[in-house]
């Protein structure tokens, strides 16, 4: 017998790649930084990890944000009652949606999100379309976020008296200028996305601070307009119904007001941890993400409570209405009015910047997730790992988008609620089920609870406007539709990026070669797998293919177990059934795990291996959507076209002969 050095088969090799010459320098730049692929493996990170409240400051440009138009739209939905509502969304962002999070955060910290807590409930293809539909409500959010709060920055920059002459009616040229900005910021790395995000919030909470304490001072010195206000509160009555009433039917535009949580999970790898080994780093990277979605909420819910308190308090109702002045902008307004328009102009220009940036924090949320999940699946260019390709894509659709769109804010309203709506009650169906499969029913009450008032506020948003779903629709269908040429574009690929041998395996290809220097591998579908089994093939396949009666033979089968699956690490293992040795596997396709083998084979043995196969029964097309779904159908000339297309060298290839 063979001692392990005496073996003629490492126990692993790389899988084949086909031959290509050296890559340009803008090839080598556009593909430096790729996303880690879904799963264990994606705790390393495409960008140099950041501290915890650095990474807050990128999702918070989207959060943030809000405090220029939320206010805005509490007053105009609920009136006097803005407060109130308001109050119900500081209630459901400290005790709902922060606990929801800070779980996601622990049962995903790979950056994968709810997204890949849901995936784990359906098997197979099953699973897949489940993550394409959800993926698809991700980018509608995510891309209309981009879309919409550039198209925002430019209505602040329009409307400022101080704006000039010439941008007048050029808010789709404006808007797509953002957009590219953006877009180039991201191509230059992550890193100077951070550094650009810093100083935008550190800058806009300080103002938005100056403008509470001014409105403040404001209320303190106008007894009158807090007597007003209280009027108006108590103006229908006073009954409990006419007070929550309003703050209620409010309550699914100021949920929107939440986006910011999924951005900042699906950040997890990107936020610095200390620790000596990978599970203590994981362990800290947790902590540090709970630290930052903590932290952005409670900054959140106090200016929240502020801002909404003294624009429904200090600006007069009419003035909330399409076309007023404080319409989509009361903080910009109070900022004119109580502080001039000297700070005023300065309070605009923070927030047309943080605006513009606020797409910044959905393009690296984009860039963290998607393609985590679709070149792993075979549903995207292995390419669409790179962030710079993908910040590419992901610009140009924007760029459409806005110009079919006019730039238009509020025809985006209903597709960006749709999107950012059903990422949340995603969520929180993935904690409640979470909650109740470790038995802890009181955890899973409440978020039961939860994903029911997410899921009131989703179909409020959907009845009160439609056209959301229908853009959702169209992003989810173009995902799928994508996804599924790609995985069929990609069919003959290897799919294994290694291949590994066990030592019995090992041992049989050592044996065989030392037999007659050659090897000779007979395909064989498992059935019953007992010795008659092998006994029949063997025959069989002498008497129909051009081997050699003393031919020394092994058989190859591969187990397909998930044929929804596309890429991963080949293990062969060495069986022996009476005498018969094989060569077992277990993969996602039959025949490019076969390819894969042959030609590891040949590279770590410099023999040319010899695989016969036997022709399959039954219709040609029907062949092909078996393999296209099942992983199986008539293998060998699937086989050879695999080997054709990643050994052009045709005296290099394996041989495959075909009998019956």
């Amino acid at each position: 017998m063979s001692t392990t050095d005496d073996y003629a088969i490492p126990a692993s090799v790389h899988s084949a790649t086909r031959p290509m010459g050296p890559p340009s320098v803008l090839k080598r730049w556009l593909l430096a930084d790729q996303v880690a692929p879904e799963g264990p493996q994606s705790a390393g990170s495409h960008a140099t990890p950041h501290a915890w409240w650095k990474v807050m400051c990128l999702t918070g440009v989207d959060y943030f944000s809000t405090l220029s138009y939320l206010p805005g739209i509490a007053a105009l939905a609920a009136g006097a009652l803005s407060p109130l509502a308001t109050l119900f969304i500081v209630v459901l962002t400290l005790a709902g949606m922060l606990p929801m999070y800070r779980r996601v955060a622990r049962e995903s910290p790979h950056g994968q999100g709810s997204v890949a807590m849901l995936e784990r409930l359906l098997p197979f293809w099953r699973g897949k379309i489940f993550v394409l539909v959800l993926l698809g409500f991700v980018a509608t959010s995510w891309i209309i976020t981009i879309t919409l709060s550039s198209a925002d920055a430019s209505v602040h920059a329009l409307e400022n008296p101080y704006a000039p002459q010439f941008l007048e009616g050029h808010a789709v040229g404006l808007t797509v200028a953002l957009l590219l900005v953006l877009g180039g910021v991201f191509l230059l790395g992550f890193s100077e996305a951070v550094v650009v995000a810093i100083p935008l919030v550190a800058v806009f909470l300080a103002l938005n601070a100056v403008v509470v304490i001014a409105g403040v001072a404001q209320v303190v010195a106008r007894p009158e307009a807090l007597s007003a206000w209280t009027s108006a509160l108590t103006a229908g009555g006073g009954g409990v119904g006419d007070v929550l009433g309003p703050a209620l039917l409010a309550f699914p535009l100021l949920v929107l007001g939440l986006s910011g949580f999924e951005t900042g999970v699906s950040m997890m790898p990107l936020v610095a941890a200390p620790g000596r080994t990978p599970a203590e780093r994981l362990a800290a990277r947790v902590r540090n993400t709970r630290k930052l979605l903590t932290a952005a909420a409670l900054i959140m819910s106090v200016y929240l409570i502020a801002t909404s308190f003294l624009t429904t308090v200090l600006i007069p109702a009419p003035a909330f209405e399409d076309g007023g002045q404080a319409s989509g902008r009361a903080m910009a307004y109070l900022a004119h009015d109580l502080l001039g328009n000297a700070f005023g102009t300065a309070y605009d220009v923070s927030s047309i910047l943080i605006l513009w940036f606020a797409g910044a924090s959905a393009m690296a949320g984009l860039i963290n997730i998607v393609p985590r999940y679709l070149p792993s699946y075979g549903m995207a260019p292995e390419w669409g790992r790179a962030v710079r390709p993908v910040v590419l894509v992901y610009t140009a659709l924007c760029v459409i988008i806005t110009i079919g769109f006019d730039a238009d804010v509020n025809a985006q309203a209903g597709a960006y609620a749709t999107g950012i709506l059903a990422m949340m009650v995603s969520g929180a169906l993935a904690v409640s089920i979470s909650a109740a499969r470790r038995r802890q029913p009181k955890a899973a009450a409440a978020f039961t609870v939860l994903t029911l008032v997410l899921l009131y506020a989703l179909v409020e948003n959907v009845i009160e406007m439609p056209d959301g779903i229908v853009i959702a629709a169209f992003f989810i269908l173009g995902i799928i539709v994508v996804s599924l040429v790609s995985r069929v574009a990609r069919t003959t690929e290897l799919r294994a990026d290694r291949i590994t041998f066990d030592e019995a395996a090992r041992r049989f290809i050592t044996e065989s070669l030392a037999a007659d220097g050659a090897l000779n591998l007979i395909a064989n579908r498992r059935q019953a797998g007992d010795p008659a089994e092998y006994e029949d093939k063997e025959r069989a396949q002498r008497s129909l293919n051009p081997l050699p009666g003393s031919a020394d033979v092994l058989f190859l089968e591969i187990d397909v177990v998930d044929p929804s699956a596309f890429s991963g690490t080949l293990e062969v293992r060495g069986v022996q059934v009476d005498g018969h040795r094989v060569l077992r596997a277990n993969s996602a396709a039959a025949p490019n795990a076969l390819a894969a083998i042959l030609l590891a084979l040949r590279d770590a043995t410099g023999v040319q291996p010899h695989a016969h196969f036997a022709w399959s029964e039954g219709n040609p097309l029907g062949h092909l959507l078996r393999y296209l779904l099942l992983g199986r159908g008539d293998t060998a000339p699937v086989v050879r076209e695999i080997l054709r297309e990643n050994e052009p060298d045709p005296h290099r290839r394996p041989y495959i002969h075909v009998g019956g």
